[in-house]
């Protein structure tokens, strides 16, 4: 039984973590750590702290870091030092850059770290890449991947040009926001070995990232799709007012279509006149939340292997130092490497 719990940062999602905590874990000690001051309420914990060392002294036995992404890393090698298992709020970071060195550490320590995708605890899009890997639609040939929202309309009663969103120094912009498409992409088709990619901003949005990203994706052949593997596009913004979260699948035997909007999954049998649902699921706004840190929980608790680990985040954030590369080259094709990391 966890007894002493820390969630570092008290945001939105810092705030949704530590409601969800304090409901799996009633009897804990749970505190904040801020920088702001702790003179103000805190609902669902026990106190608050304003420096990391403070935290430190606590010594918590598991931690949420859901502070800005440019602070994970730092924060995250302190905890980890001391033998917290942490839980890091996508992405781990906003680069490559000390990413490796908390892998060893967390190694040295005996410590776990998942990762905070919570769509791979999505029902429809894991009942999507069930039916891809059980051969729905044959070989996979190509994949349609597409993300947008109007980044002024993502939260009521705030100020959009505020939000790390819109903001490069708290790690805003496409590419790291929306950051989800890369893992749950890689998740499904296995490893990329090749990038093109324009990013760009394109609106009149007062921010200083971008707000656009257009994207090719070259799967590498594996078990499941033989050479050559799948090639993706995958288009994300913040512009659209209808907004869009979906995943086309084209295979030699039909098309598979995931909506996650609407939670459903659609399929495209080979000479159909129509799309079939062949499942649906609307999830409730916390269930994926609530689903990953219990998995954290069972995960810390049975001392296994997370579903989403730390080295899936160093992944998703090579294929990002590819975008940016092939980006900063005019789409320039990228090829990359697993084993080393892309300067950027």
């Amino acid at each position: 039984m966890i007894k002493r719990l820390i969630i570092v940062g008290y945001g939105s999602i810092g705030k949704r973590h530590l409601r969800i905590m304090r409901a799996q874990l009633p009897l804990a000690n749970i505190r904040v750590l801020h920088h702001s001051s702790c003179s103000e309420s805190h609902e669902f914990a026990d106190g608050c702290y304003s420096s990391l060392k403070e935290a430190c002294n606590f010594r918590p036995e598991i931690a949420i870091i859901a502070n800005p992404a440019p602070f994970h890393i730092e924060v995250a090698q302190e905890l980890v030092n001391i033998g917290c298992h942490l839980f890091i709020e996508k992405p781990i970071s906003i680069d490559m850059e000390g990413i490796n060195d908390l892998i060893e550490i967390a190694c040295a320590k005996n410590v776990l770290i998942q990762l905070g995708y919570n769509l791979r605890f999505n029902e429809s899009l894991v009942h999507f890449k069930s039916l891809i890997l059980d051969s729905k639609i044959g070989k996979v040939l190509s994949v349609r991947s597409e993300i947008g929202q109007y980044l002024p309309k993502w939260r009521l009663n705030f100020d959009y040009r505020a939000a790390v969103s819109a903001r490069k120094k708290l790690g805003g912009g496409v590419l790291l926001e929306l950051s989800h498409e890369f893992d749950y992409l890689r998740w499904i088709f296995g490893e990329v070995t090749n990038v093109s990619a324009i990013v760009c901003k394109q609106s009149d949005l007062e921010i200083d990232v971008e707000d656009s990203a257009f994207i090719t994706l070259q799967f590498a052949p594996n078990n499941n799709y033989p050479d050559p593997g799948p090639i993706a596009s995958l288009c994300m913004d913040f512009l659209r007012h209808d907004t869009t979260r979906t995943c086309l699948a084209i295979g030699v035997a039909g098309s598979l279509r995931w909506n996650a909007t609407i939670g459903i999954v659609e399929y495209w049998e080979k000479n159909a006149t129509k799309w079939e649902i062949v499942f649906q699921h609307q999830n409730q706004i916390d269930d994926t939340y609530v689903a990953e840190l219990n998995h954290f929980l069972d995960c810390v608790s049975e001392h296994k292997m997370p579903e989403v680990t730390v080295e899936d985040g160093l992944a998703v954030m090579r294929l990002i130092g590819a975008v940016r590369l092939s980006s900063q080259s005019k789409g320039k094709n990228i090829a990359i490497n697993h084993f080393n990391d892309i300067e950027v």
